[in-house]
């Protein structure tokens, strides 16, 4: 089947699966209050009556929405499950650990899927594993449709687009900067964390792989020189506006996932495109101390999650898998993001992109949930693609829209 393949009548329409973890049961509410209801929804997982139990608490109509059980280790159970629909959205992380064989499944039945990783070494082993199997039955396999990675890989998507409408040219220098945010890790983020730091320690390939800039590249041999794309360490300032800037937290992840979608455009964005993700501390010297407190905060963490000693101390502290902060706590969160590039002719551009609600919990359940809506929906006006793809590859403007709908914004303007 190809992309252009009309999809056959499935049981359901779209499938949430890990409806029982923090986030799952977000994007299930979310969607129980915003999906249109002619959508088939069901709720997936490894337990019957805690899917039941979570269903008792959507209103209206979700309340009699099916649930379908299904452990992420029974590959026939999962492939049950892919078979049923045409969309599956899932939450269930560490994705090293658990997600591979829903990916596999989803792959071969030509159902579209998007998740919440931010795991590289997961990344490589799904594109590797299941790109050409996607390719052939028609199915969009979408990483990091989350906060990780739907604003960066959007938000350049977009400064593209203005460039070439304007006459400009190629991307540059693409510098992305979360000027302010609030809001917390999930412990689901943390868990993956542990797991990929765990990988890589055994394994000197993974490490390797993990550290590249390309690592999610389509043909590596393509790529251009990475000794520009080295991810930053330290606190570096910014010579436009003056803030002090130190590493965003997702930043190696992010900038993986960006490169992969200029190469699959075929280097659209150009072959001079240089791309990092900052996070700013503010201004004068309360910034420098500011993102110089991010750096030590940084390393602390990875550092500290790789030792033992110190990993059972971080443990107590941090947020298990499946917990998360308030409802008011959520409710309060935002982000602003501002990416600026300068184009291979010197002209400047910057996306402001922005969102209310806590970016790891709110607004991703709410990129999640319209990204599962986009890939049911709007396929006639997505780009003619399958595999292993990203969000602005595999949904694009489409997606951008659909979030400004709803009350994001991806604001570009010429500097």
């Amino acid at each position: 089947m190809s992309a252009e393949t009309p999809a056959p009548e499935r049981e359901h329409d779209l499938v949430v699966f890990g409806a029982t973890g923090f986030v799952g049961r977000l994007t299930a509410l979310y969607l129980a209050e915003h999906a249109p209801s002619t959508v088939k929804v069901a709720l997936a997982g490894r337990s019957r009556a805690k899917l039941e139990s979570i269903r008792e608490t959507l209103p209206g109509a979700a309340r009699e929405w099916p649930v379908v059980v299904a452990d992420s280790h029974d590959p026939v159970a999962l492939g049950e499950l892919a078979r049923s629909t045409r969309v599956v959205i899932t939450t269930v992380g560490p994705y090293a650990r658990y997600g591979l064989p829903l990916v596999a499944a989803c792959a071969e039945a030509g159902t579209h899927y998007a998740d919440l990783t931010g795991e590289t070494l997961f990344m490589r082993k799904s594109i590797d594993s299941a790109d050409a199997v996607a390719k052939e039955s028609g199915a969009r396999i979408v990483h990091t449709a989350g906060f990780d990675s739907i604003p960066s890989d959007l938000g350049v998507l977009a400064l593209h687009d203005a460039a070439q409408a304007a006459g400009a040219g190629e991307l540059a220098e693409t510098t992305f900067v979360v000027v302010a945010m609030s809001g917390g890790l999930s412990g689901g983020t943390i868990d993956s964390l542990r797991n990929q730091l765990d990988e890589g320690r055994a394994d000197k390939d993974a490490r390797r792989l993990a550290a590249d800039p390309y690592a999610l590249s389509p043909d590596r041999s393509a790529d251009p020189d990475p000794r520009g794309e080295r991810d930053p360490t330290g606190v570096s300032r910014d010579p436009h506006t003056g803030a002090f800037l130190a590493p965003f937290v997702m930043g190696t992840v992010n900038t993986r996932v960006v490169r992969r979608s200029n190469a699959l455009q075929g280097y659209a964005y150009g072959r001079g495109f240089r791309y990092q993700e900052l996070m700013s501390g503010g201004k004068g010297p309360l910034g420098a101390v500011k993102a110089g407190a991010i750096v030590a905060a940084l390393a602390g963490v990875v550092g500290g999650l790789s030792v033992k000693p110190t990993r059972k101390v971080l443990d107590r502290m941090l947020p298990d898998p499946g917990e998360g902060p308030s409802e008011a706590a959520r409710e309060k969160g935002f982000f602003r993001i501002d990416i600026t590039t300068t184009t291979a002719s010197g002209r400047r551009f910057r996306c402001r992109i922005a969102a209310s609600g806590d970016p790891g919990y709110k607004a991703t359940a709410v990129m999640l949930g319209q990204a599962g809506l986009c890939l049911l929906q709007d396929e006639e006006k997505l780009p003619k693609v399958a595999g292993v793809l990203t969000p602005a590859t595999a949904m694009g403007n489409v997606l951008t829209d659909r979030l400004r709908a709803v009350g994001h914004s991806y604001d570009v303007t010429e500097l």
